[in-house]
C-alpha cells in the first residue's frame, strides 16, 4: 500500500513562506523551519499514529568552559551530534529515513547547556530525516531559487480545496473544479486541478476525471 492521493498532494505542495524562519550564522542569513512545525506537519499529513521517531545515537562532541553574556560570566559551551530515524507507515509498509544533526548549548549551568545542546541536535536530525519527504518539511529551502516556497494559499483556494476533498464522485469533482477555478488566479487554479486529479484516482473508475 502506498501513500493516499491526499498525502501525495500534501507532500508535493509548496512550502508556505509563513512557516519559514531566519537566523544569522557565520555572517549569513539562513532559512529554516522550526522543529515544532515539522512535527505538526508530520501529524497532519501522516496522522498522529502514522509515523515514529527514534534517536539512534546522541554523542557529546564538545564541552568547553567559556565566557557568556555582556558581563563575561563563567559558563559552558556544549555541542552534541544526533542520529535519528523516522519511520512513516503507509498501510503495511514502513518507509524509513534517517538524518544527522548538531546542537549547541551555552549556559552558566552546565546541565542546562547539555540539555539545550542535546534537544537541538535531536530536533535538527529529525528535521533532516523528515525533509526527504518533501517541501512541507523544508526540502524547498535547499533549492537556491526557492521556487517551491510560496505565499500561503488564499481563503478562496482553501475553501475550494475543502469542497473538493468532500466530493465522493468524479462528477462531483468536475463540478467543484468548474465552479471554483474562475475565482482563482492561474497558479491556484492549477493547484486545485492537481488536487482534484489526485483525489479522482481514489474514486470509482466509471466516473470521468476532472478536465
Amino acid at each position: 500500500m502506498k501513500f493516499t492521493p491526499e498525502q501525495i498532494t500534501a507532500l508535493n505542495a509548496p512550502l508556505s513562506k509563513a512557516n519559514v524562519r531566519q537566523r544569522r550564522q557565520a555572517g549569513r542569513t539562513l532559512d529554516y523551519i522550526e522543529g515544532w512545525h515539522a512535527i505538526d506537519e508530520a501529524n497532519r499529513i501522516f496522522g498522529f499514529d502514522g509515523w515514529s521517531r527514534e534517536t539512534l545515537s546522541l554523542t557529546r562532541v564538545s564541552e568547553t568552559p567559556r565566557k557568556i553574556g555582556k558581563e563575561k560570566r563563567d559558563g559552558w559551551g556544549v555541542s552534541y551530534l544526533a542520529h535519528v530515524r523516522v519511520a512513516v507507515f503507509a498501510g503495511d509498509r514502513a518507509i524509513v529515513r534517517e538524518g544527522t544533526g548538531s546542537g549547541h548549548g551555552i549556559d552558566a549551568d552546565i546541565g542546562l547547556a547539555h540539555e539545550s545542546a542535546a534537544k537541538e541536535a535531536e530536533t535538527d536530525a529529525m528535521k533532516r530525516a523528515l525533509m526527504t519527504f518533501g517541501n512541507p518539511f523544508g526540502l524547498a529551502l535547499y533549492d537556491k531559487t526557492q521556487a517551491n516556497v510560496q505565499d500561503a494559499p488564499s481563503a478562496a483556494l482553501e475553501m475550494a480545496l475543502g469542497a473538493a476533498r468532500a466530493c465522493t464522485t468524479r462528477e462531483a469533482l468536475r463540478a467543484c473544479l468548474a465552479r471554483n477555478r474562475q475565482a482563482l488566479d492561474p497558479s491556484e487554479a492549477t493547484t486545485l486541478k492537481d488536487e482534484c486529479t489526485a483525489l479522482a484516482k481514489a474514486l470509482p473508475e466509471n466516473e470521468k476525471e476532472p478536465a
